[in-house]
């Protein structure tokens, strides 16, 4: 089973879905994953309920929302590989520190104490400043792979970096050989 987390870039979200579905029709099994802040709150990209809707129809699946719910994850419940996608820059500095508050977080710290891949689909607009620091971590990092990423307006937002979801079912087969897709950056 692979474990599907979505975090709060909501402009990628509808993005992030379509990453999860075309993994369903590649025939895997899929446990969705929210942060709560994509469980909870409507935006102008759509309606908390309907995301929640969307995910567990998709995958027949209760979604893990809390870090109570996501603990078990590494232990007890083991998935084969974790996507995060779309992954906000509050995320990937979260799971670079080490630190464990969210869903999100949690299911990253469980899932990577097995030495199981997690595969992170980058939507944040301090990638290349605030952030940089931390894709540099987390690529050194055993068993941690990124979806090739590339810069999405770099006349107006020139720290953004936005993941090529159309890229998720390949770098889910490279992540579970151990591999990184390159070229990291587009």
């Amino acid at each position: 089973m692979i474990g599907y987390g979505f975090c709060g870039s909501f402009c990628t979200l509808s993005r992030g879905f379509l990453g999860m579905e075309q993994l369903i029709a590649e025939g895997r099994t899929i446990l969705p994953l929210m942060s709560e802040a994509v469980y909870s709150t409507d935006t102008r990209f759509g309606r908390a309920e309907d995301w929640r809707a969307r995910a567990t129809e998709a995958t027949g699946e209760e979604i893990v929302h809390t870090v109570v719910d996501a603990e078990p994850l590494g232990p007890a419940r083991p998935l084969e590989l974790l996507v995060i996608a779309p992954c906000t820059g509050n995320t990937l500095a979260k799971i670079a520190l080490g630190v464990t508050d969210t869903a999100i977080t949690m299911a990253a710290k469980a899932h990577l104490r097995r030495d199981r891949p997690l595969l992170i689909a980058l939507a944040s607009n301090d990638s290349l400043s605030a952030n940089l620091a931390n894709i540099a971590r987390l690529i050194t990092r055993k068993g941690v792979f990124f979806v090739p990423m590339a810069q999405d307006d770099p006349e107006n937002k020139p720290h953004s970096l936005v993941a090529d979801f159309s890229l998720l079912p390949e770098c889910a087969s490279a992540a579970l050989a151990g591999k990184q897709i390159r070229p990291l950056f587009v």
